[in-house]
């Protein structure tokens, strides 16, 4: 699969293996009564701000002048812990608010459509709820295409923008369609359940405890094939289209932190050095890791960041 395609780590096996058909009713039956125990061993983290008729969840973490606001990637079930090394390492810098756009982490479920327009005015809600009106905009993976979207609504905002392996435009596999029927099955016939048991550990070399870990994985089971997630994966290819061969602003600061050796990325780190190089201040930071380059490069990625920023005010 290519980044644009790219979900929660816990989702990638549930696309290359199966469970023989004998079991099915044994594994919908436990996963049903394991989903409804888990739901009362969730941990609350953050704050609930409204937006519009929903809830969403935030984090803030961190007490400085300038604010970096922290947006997931596709299928990330809790952004707010998913997030917490690099928050860890951002706060002694910046003001950090890790966004959970509805339908991740503990935000409300919603009906609206997941189109790009609706996740980032959601977002921008959000944030103006907060009282916050200057801020960098960072983002993991698909956010990389919601951040053209937002920062061309919000530009006299936003003061740079920082990727984290972010999706590009028109990038190699933009156009093809995801296999939710699929994954909602096999949430349903507690399959997922299964393969996240017997699989490897997907946070193996990050900064997390097994509380967290845990919470993370009750939350990705409630939200992965939840109706809001599989919307939005529904229309990623759309999503793309919409940004394709848009580019951001040329005078908005670009950094963009690139997996240095992206096994099934056709020219990953070309296309971002050419992303860089349309703005009048782009650069880009080759980091070794896997796509989710926060989970184990958290402190290269906040001191490149604090760097960066604090360049843009000499």
């Amino acid at each position: 699969m290519r980044k644009t395609t790219k979900v929660a780590l816990v989702l990638v096996p549930v696309l290359l293996l199966g469970v023989p058909l004998l079991t099915v009713g044994v594994t919908s039956t436990v996963n049903a009564v394991a989903t409804a125990t888990e739901a009362e061993r969730i941990v609350p983290y953050g704050q609930l701000v409204p937006v519009g008729e929903h809830r969403m969840n935030v984090v803030v973490q961190g007490d400085h002048d300038r604010t970096i606001v922290l947006l997931p990637g596709l299928g990330t079930g809790a952004p707010g812990r998913d997030f917490a090394p690099l928050i860890d390492e951002l706060d002694d810098t910046f003001r950090v608010i890790a966004v959970e756009p509805l339908g991740t982490g503990l935000s409300d479920q919603t009906d609206v459509p997941r189109t790009a327009e609706n996740i980032t005015r959601e977002v921008h809600k959000a944030l103006q709820y907060l009282g916050v009106d200057r801020y960098i905009l960072a983002g993991h993976s698909i956010s990389g295409i919601y951040a053209l979207t937002y920062t061309a609504a919000y530009r006299d905002e936003v003061d740079a923008f920082v990727g984290i392996d972010s999706s590009v435009p028109d990038q190699p596999g933009s156009t093809e369609a995801l296999p939710t029927d699929a994954l909602a099955t096999m949430n349903a016939l507690g399959i997922t359940r299964v393969l996240q048991a017997i699989g490897p550990d997907p946070y193996a070399g990050a900064d997390f405890d097994d509380s967290a870990k845990e919470q993370m994985r009750i939350l990705t089971t409630r939200n992965s094939a939840a109706s809001t997630m599989l919307d939005e994966m529904d229309r990623t290819a759309a999503n793309f289209a919409e940004v394709s061969a848009q580019v951001f602003a040329p005078d908005l600061p670009v950094l963009l932190f690139v997996r240095a050796d992206d096994p099934d990325g056709e020219d990953w780190v070309g296309l971002h050095e050419r992303q860089a190089a349309s703005v009048q201040n782009g650069e880009v930071v080759l980091v070794s890791g896997s796509h989710y380059l926060h989970h184990t490069a958290a402190a290269e990625i906040s001191a490149e960041t604090t760097r960066f920023v604090g360049s843009l005010s000499e």
